[in-house]
Protein backbone atom coordinates (compact mmCIF):
# COMPACT_ATOMS: atom_id res chain seq x y z
CA UNK A 1 0.00 0.00 0.00
CA UNK A 2 1.23 3.66 -0.57
CA UNK A 3 -0.13 7.02 0.47
CA UNK A 4 -3.09 8.36 -1.11
CA UNK A 5 -3.66 11.77 -2.22
CA UNK A 6 -5.87 13.84 -0.49
CA UNK A 7 -9.51 12.56 -0.37
CA UNK A 8 -13.23 14.24 -0.37
CA UNK A 9 -16.28 13.10 0.42
CA UNK A 10 -18.16 10.91 2.45
CA UNK A 11 -17.38 7.86 1.86
CA UNK A 12 -13.21 8.03 2.17
CA UNK A 13 -13.56 8.74 6.08
CA UNK A 14 -16.00 5.72 6.17
CA UNK A 15 -13.69 3.38 3.82
CA UNK A 16 -11.10 4.35 6.37
CA UNK A 17 -13.23 3.88 9.75
CA UNK A 18 -13.79 0.01 8.12
CA UNK A 19 -10.04 -0.16 7.03
CA UNK A 20 -7.71 2.16 9.17
CA UNK A 21 -4.74 3.89 7.32
CA UNK A 22 -1.53 2.27 8.21
CA UNK A 23 1.11 3.84 10.43
CA UNK A 24 2.88 5.47 7.56
CA UNK A 25 -0.58 6.91 6.14
CA UNK A 26 -1.03 4.10 3.82
CA UNK A 27 -4.92 3.41 2.80
CA UNK A 28 -6.35 0.04 2.06
CA UNK A 29 -6.23 -0.86 -1.54
CA UNK A 30 -10.00 -1.51 -1.46
CA UNK A 31 -10.59 2.45 -1.46
CA UNK A 32 -14.39 3.43 -0.68
CA UNK A 33 -15.59 -0.43 -1.71
CA UNK A 34 -16.25 -0.99 1.69
CA UNK A 35 -18.88 1.56 2.90
CA UNK A 36 -20.59 0.83 -0.76
CA UNK A 37 -20.31 -2.96 0.39
CA UNK A 38 -22.28 -2.05 3.22
CA UNK A 39 -24.76 -0.24 1.61
CA UNK A 40 -24.79 -4.03 -0.58
CA UNK A 41 -25.40 -5.65 2.33
CA UNK A 42 -28.54 -3.35 3.38
CA UNK A 43 -29.97 -4.41 0.10
CA UNK A 44 -29.94 -8.03 1.03
CA UNK A 45 -31.93 -7.57 4.04
CA UNK A 46 -34.35 -5.77 2.19
CA UNK A 47 -34.81 -8.27 -0.78
CA UNK A 48 -34.81 -10.98 1.50
CA UNK A 49 -37.67 -9.40 3.30
CA UNK A 50 -39.68 -9.05 0.54
CA UNK A 51 -38.94 -12.43 -0.88
CA UNK A 52 -39.54 -14.19 2.15
CA UNK A 53 -42.27 -12.13 3.78
CA UNK A 54 -44.16 -11.26 -0.20
CA UNK A 55 -42.96 -14.34 -2.48
CA UNK A 56 -44.58 -17.72 -0.87
CA UNK A 57 -41.21 -17.79 2.40
CA UNK A 58 -38.38 -18.01 -0.55
CA UNK A 59 -35.04 -16.31 -0.24
CA UNK A 60 -33.61 -14.73 -2.99
CA UNK A 61 -30.14 -13.53 -1.00
CA UNK A 62 -29.80 -16.16 1.46
CA UNK A 63 -28.92 -18.95 -0.19
CA UNK A 64 -28.15 -20.97 2.44
CA UNK A 65 -31.74 -20.51 3.93
CA UNK A 66 -32.99 -21.25 0.73
CA UNK A 67 -31.25 -24.75 0.29
CA UNK A 68 -32.82 -25.24 3.91
CA UNK A 69 -35.88 -24.33 2.95
CA UNK A 70 -35.86 -26.41 0.08
CA UNK A 71 -35.07 -29.66 2.28
CA UNK A 72 -37.87 -28.79 4.35
CA UNK A 73 -40.15 -28.83 1.16
CA UNK A 74 -39.36 -31.74 -0.06
CA UNK A 75 -40.18 -33.56 3.40
CA UNK A 76 -43.82 -32.16 3.44
CA UNK A 77 -43.72 -28.94 4.70
CA UNK A 78 -46.81 -27.41 2.78
CA UNK A 79 -45.80 -23.83 3.93
CA UNK A 80 -42.98 -24.01 1.80
CA UNK A 81 -42.71 -24.10 -2.33
CA UNK A 82 -39.76 -26.50 -3.61
CA UNK A 83 -40.51 -25.03 -7.41
CA UNK A 84 -39.74 -21.32 -5.75
CA UNK A 85 -36.74 -22.15 -3.87
CA UNK A 86 -35.43 -23.81 -7.04
CA UNK A 87 -36.01 -21.20 -9.52
CA UNK A 88 -34.26 -18.99 -6.66
CA UNK A 89 -30.88 -21.01 -6.54
CA UNK A 90 -31.23 -21.75 -10.31
CA UNK A 91 -31.87 -17.57 -11.50
CA UNK A 92 -28.95 -16.97 -8.47
CA UNK A 93 -26.53 -19.16 -10.00
CA UNK A 94 -27.09 -17.99 -13.30
CA UNK A 95 -26.69 -14.42 -12.46
CA UNK A 96 -23.22 -15.60 -10.52
CA UNK A 97 -21.70 -17.55 -13.67
CA UNK A 98 -22.74 -14.67 -16.04
CA UNK A 99 -20.82 -12.17 -13.89
CA UNK A 100 -17.79 -14.92 -13.48
CA UNK A 101 -17.63 -14.85 -17.14
CA UNK A 102 -17.34 -11.19 -17.55
CA UNK A 103 -14.68 -11.17 -15.14
CA UNK A 104 -12.22 -13.77 -16.78
CA UNK A 105 -11.23 -10.32 -19.17
CA UNK A 106 -12.06 -7.80 -16.80
CA UNK A 107 -11.03 -6.99 -13.34
CA UNK A 108 -13.87 -7.25 -10.36
CA UNK A 109 -13.49 -3.38 -9.31
CA UNK A 110 -13.61 -2.09 -13.02
CA UNK A 111 -16.74 -4.39 -13.55
CA UNK A 112 -18.32 -3.63 -10.01
CA UNK A 113 -20.29 -0.04 -11.20
CA UNK A 114 -21.87 -2.04 -14.35
CA UNK A 115 -22.87 -5.13 -12.53
CA UNK A 116 -24.40 -3.36 -10.08
CA UNK A 117 -26.15 -1.47 -12.48
CA UNK A 118 -27.29 -4.34 -14.34
CA UNK A 119 -28.48 -5.32 -10.78
CA UNK A 120 -30.39 -2.09 -10.19
CA UNK A 121 -32.47 -2.76 -13.37
CA UNK A 122 -33.05 -6.22 -12.54
CA UNK A 123 -34.79 -5.54 -9.36
CA UNK A 124 -36.47 -2.39 -11.21
CA UNK A 125 -37.97 -5.03 -13.27
CA UNK A 126 -38.98 -6.86 -10.41
CA UNK A 127 -40.52 -3.63 -9.01
CA UNK A 128 -42.26 -2.80 -12.40
CA UNK A 129 -43.30 -6.51 -12.33
CA UNK A 130 -45.29 -6.53 -8.76
CA UNK A 131 -46.68 -3.02 -9.17
CA UNK A 132 -48.23 -4.46 -12.60
CA UNK A 133 -49.43 -7.64 -10.67
CA UNK A 134 -47.22 -10.24 -12.45
CA UNK A 135 -46.94 -13.26 -10.50
CA UNK A 136 -44.20 -14.36 -7.77
CA UNK A 137 -42.27 -16.30 -10.07
CA UNK A 138 -41.08 -13.25 -12.28
CA UNK A 139 -40.22 -11.56 -9.32
CA UNK A 140 -38.51 -14.31 -7.61
CA UNK A 141 -36.01 -14.99 -10.63
CA UNK A 142 -35.23 -11.28 -11.79
CA UNK A 143 -34.37 -10.52 -7.63
CA UNK A 144 -32.43 -13.85 -7.77
CA UNK A 145 -30.73 -13.00 -10.83
CA UNK A 146 -29.44 -9.53 -9.38
CA UNK A 147 -28.34 -11.14 -6.23
CA UNK A 148 -26.25 -13.75 -8.11
CA UNK A 149 -24.32 -11.03 -10.31
CA UNK A 150 -23.69 -8.98 -6.80
CA UNK A 151 -22.38 -12.16 -5.10
CA UNK A 152 -19.86 -13.12 -7.64
CA UNK A 153 -18.49 -9.20 -7.96
CA UNK A 154 -18.42 -9.20 -4.25
CA UNK A 155 -17.02 -12.93 -4.44
CA UNK A 156 -14.06 -11.86 -6.81
CA UNK A 157 -13.39 -8.10 -4.95
CA UNK A 158 -12.46 -10.36 -1.86
CA UNK A 159 -12.87 -7.59 0.68
CA UNK A 160 -12.34 -8.81 3.98
CA UNK A 161 -15.44 -9.57 6.28
CA UNK A 162 -17.56 -7.90 3.75
CA UNK A 163 -19.65 -10.55 2.03
CA UNK A 164 -23.13 -8.52 1.37
CA UNK A 165 -25.19 -11.72 2.20
CA UNK A 166 -24.26 -14.47 4.76
CA UNK A 167 -22.98 -13.31 8.54
CA UNK A 168 -22.79 -16.87 10.16
CA UNK A 169 -19.05 -16.37 9.94
CA UNK A 170 -18.66 -12.65 10.78
CA UNK A 171 -20.64 -13.82 14.00
CA UNK A 172 -18.58 -16.36 14.79
CA UNK A 173 -15.30 -14.05 14.12
CA UNK A 174 -17.15 -11.10 16.44
CA UNK A 175 -17.44 -13.77 19.34
CA UNK A 176 -14.17 -15.57 18.91
CA UNK A 177 -11.65 -12.85 18.08
CA UNK A 178 -10.40 -9.78 19.76
CA UNK A 179 -11.76 -6.78 19.00
CA UNK A 180 -10.37 -4.31 16.35
CA UNK A 181 -10.80 -3.36 13.10
CA UNK A 182 -11.98 -6.88 11.20
CA UNK A 183 -14.48 -7.40 14.17
CA UNK A 184 -15.61 -3.68 13.75
CA UNK A 185 -16.34 -4.80 10.33
CA UNK A 186 -18.32 -7.48 11.11
CA UNK A 187 -20.66 -5.63 13.21
CA UNK A 188 -21.07 -3.29 11.10
CA UNK A 189 -22.47 -6.26 8.32
CA UNK A 190 -24.74 -7.69 10.89
CA UNK A 191 -26.16 -4.95 11.50
CA UNK A 192 -26.68 -3.41 7.89
CA UNK A 193 -28.33 -7.10 7.50
CA UNK A 194 -30.33 -6.54 10.05
CA UNK A 195 -31.60 -3.08 9.69
CA UNK A 196 -32.11 -3.58 6.17
CA UNK A 197 -34.26 -6.39 6.87
CA UNK A 198 -36.44 -4.56 9.19
CA UNK A 199 -36.57 -1.85 6.79
CA UNK A 200 -37.97 -4.05 3.98
CA UNK A 201 -40.30 -6.02 6.40
CA UNK A 202 -41.88 -2.71 7.46
CA UNK A 203 -42.41 -1.43 4.32
CA UNK A 204 -43.46 -4.89 2.90
CA UNK A 205 -46.08 -5.26 5.75
CA UNK A 206 -47.24 -1.71 6.17
CA UNK A 207 -46.90 -0.95 2.38
CA UNK A 208 -46.27 -3.87 0.54
CA UNK A 209 -43.16 -4.72 -1.34
CA UNK A 210 -43.51 -2.09 -3.83
CA UNK A 211 -42.12 0.69 -1.51
CA UNK A 212 -39.56 -1.70 -0.69
CA UNK A 213 -38.39 -2.53 -4.07
CA UNK A 214 -38.00 0.93 -4.69
CA UNK A 215 -35.79 1.27 -1.66
CA UNK A 216 -33.30 -1.20 -3.05
CA UNK A 217 -33.45 0.46 -6.60
CA UNK A 218 -33.14 3.28 -5.08
CA UNK A 219 -30.12 2.44 -2.90
CA UNK A 220 -28.48 0.67 -5.52
CA UNK A 221 -28.55 3.90 -8.00
CA UNK A 222 -27.17 5.18 -5.48
CA UNK A 223 -24.12 2.60 -5.59
CA UNK A 224 -23.93 3.02 -8.74
CA UNK A 225 -23.38 6.74 -9.02
CA UNK A 226 -20.86 6.75 -6.09
CA UNK A 227 -18.59 3.96 -7.39
CA UNK A 228 -18.60 5.40 -10.59
CA UNK A 229 -17.55 9.25 -9.54
CA UNK A 230 -14.95 7.62 -7.49
CA UNK A 231 -14.03 5.88 -10.22
CA UNK A 232 -13.90 8.96 -12.95
CA UNK A 233 -11.62 11.13 -10.24
CA UNK A 234 -9.03 8.26 -9.95
CA UNK A 235 -8.21 8.16 -13.77
CA UNK A 236 -4.86 10.27 -14.36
Amino acid sequence: MTPSPRRRGILWPLADLLFPPGPDGARSPHGVLPPLLIVLTFVSGVVDAVSYLGLDHVFVANMTGNVVFLGFAIAGDRSLSAPDSLLALGAFLAGASAAGRLRRTTGAARMFAPLVAVQTVLVGGALALSTAGGGPSGVIALLALGMGLQNAVVHRLAVPDLTTTVVTRALTGLAADPWGPAPLRRLVTVVALLLGALAGALLTLRHGAEWALALAVALLGCVVCFRAREAARERP
